[in-house]
């Protein structure tokens, strides 16, 4: 009876149009006084105690070391580099921008900033070569979403926070998916340009190869800082976030020089706004998991499922299902702090693995990037490219597919995921 009265509440104040997290916490306070007797204290002490871990001072520094390499000049010289390598194939510009935002997303931690970097860029060189513009917002919208899979990754934290998982561990999980997935956009990339003819660059030498490493080779130091400092020992995670924002700085203003000292306090504004919202959600987030936990719903779920006989095949498929449906509606911070503490607990009784069971989970966020009526980075590609967001919903279906047949890969193997982070001792 709570279960639907708590999600009852949820869903309506959510179909009013209400804010995702201004939802969650009204629910939280309407069920607390109507329903409850559970002390106001025992609330407040479990707020504090929720936000006042230090993983979660990972998520600002992320944020700020994205912006700052957005309006830097590392996504353009990355884009140089790519096409440098991968130009001179069938629909070699397409090629290069899931090389690029595969590169893209390993500095900057963040989907639509990974779109917005690389498609202000590449669509407008594309239409230029004579590419359909729906082709190139395929690709740029659907390779954007590896912004949230490749470390470092801000929906990684949070599923990290929100089940007290390890981030490091996590970050490792997602390098071998992330990978893999940007063969199969990049594949798809390829057979769609085949089929339909497009153009290719011209070649380029090794020497000019080199040169775009050279002028590159800053902005992908970043992913040697983070990664290299994570499986080294010498940071942790949120450590790892702090240096990659000073690395992010010092390189925008002091090595590429795209940036002054005039536009970093916008750099910050931005950055500070996005983290409030951000910080605003897990703060929600964690009362709406207190009153779940309180009232025994996710323990009750996981029993009955466990009695059901659904078996975890079965419970995957069904979070999957959800996942899907949620991330067609919702955006992915949101998504992770209302399920995850309902579904992670069933899924350790099922015994499966925590680490792979997040990886899963961000490739459905993922997809949800792309998911019509409501996928942020169909937003984004739609304003950059000044496309309808239904022609836009149209462009990115090839992609799309191929996503769910990655989906269910992932699924239902779970080496792909835990291989790099168990060889690695880190599991």
């Amino acid at each position: 009876m709570s279960a639907l009265i708590i999600f009852a509440l949820l869903t309506v104040l959510m179909l009013s149009g209400m804010p995702v997290s201004i939802s969650l916490g009204l629910t939280v306070l309407t069920f607390l006084f109507a329903f409850t007797a559970t002390p106001l204290e025992a609330v407040a002490l479990k707020l504090f105690t929720g936000i006042e871990k230090f993983e979660i001072m990972a998520i600002p520094f992320f944020i700020l070391a994205g912006n700052f390499l957005t309006h830097g000049g590392v996504a353009k010289r990355m884009i140089y580099f790519a096409t440098s390598m991968v130009g001179h194939l069938r629909g070699g510009l397409g090629l290069s921008s899931v090389f690029a935002c595969a590169l893209f997303a390993a500095v900057s931690g963040s989907s639509p900033a990974t779109v917005v970097a690389i498609g202000s860029i590449l669509l407008p060189a594309m239409v230029k070569a004579g590419y359909p513009k729906k082709f190139g917002v395929g690709v740029i919208a659907s390779s954007g979403g590896l912004g949230i899979l490749i470390p470092p990754s801000i929906v990684m934290v949070m599923y990290a926070v929100s089940t007290n998982s390890s981030i490091g561990a996590l970050f490792m999980a997602g390098v071998v998916p992330g990978l893999l997935l940007a063969l199969f956009l990049g594949f798809t990339t390829w057979y769609v340009a085949k089929k339909g003819n497009y153009p290719r660059e011209q070649p380029l030498s090794w020497a000019q190869r080199w040169d775009a490493f050279r002028k590159a080779i800053w902005g992908l130091l970043l992913i040697v800082v983070v990664m290299g400092g994570i499986y080294s020992g010498l940071f942790t995670p949120t450590e790892a976030a702090a240096m990659s924002a000073v690395y992010a700085f010092f390189i925008a203003v002091f090595v590429y020089k795209d940036i002054g000292f005039k536009d970093v306090p916008k750099v910050l504004l931005n950055s500070a706004n996005m983290s409030a919202m951000l910080l605003y959600i897990i703060t929600n987030a964690v009362l709406f998991s207190f009153i779940l936990t309180n009232e025994q719903i996710p323990q009750g779920i996981a029993e009955w499922l466990t009695n059901s006989g659904v078996g975890v095949i079965g419970f995957l498929i069904a979070v999957n299902i959800l996942l899907l449906v949620m991330g067609s509606f919702m955006e992915p911070s949101s998504i992770i702090l209302i399920t995850a503490p309902i579904l992670f607990p069933i899924a350790m009784k099922l015994g499966i693995d925590p680490i792979h069971f997040g990886v899963m989970i961000t490739v459905n966020m993922e997809i949800g990037m792309i998911t019509p009526p409501v996928g942020l980075n169909l937003y984004v590609a739609s304003g950059v490219a000044k496309m309808g967001l239904t022609d836009c919903s149209k462009a990115v279906m090839p992609w799309l597919l191929t996503m769910l047949v990655f989906l269910m890969l992932i699924t239902y193997v779970p080496a792909i995921s835990t291989w790099l982070p168990r060889t690695l001792g880190m599991m």
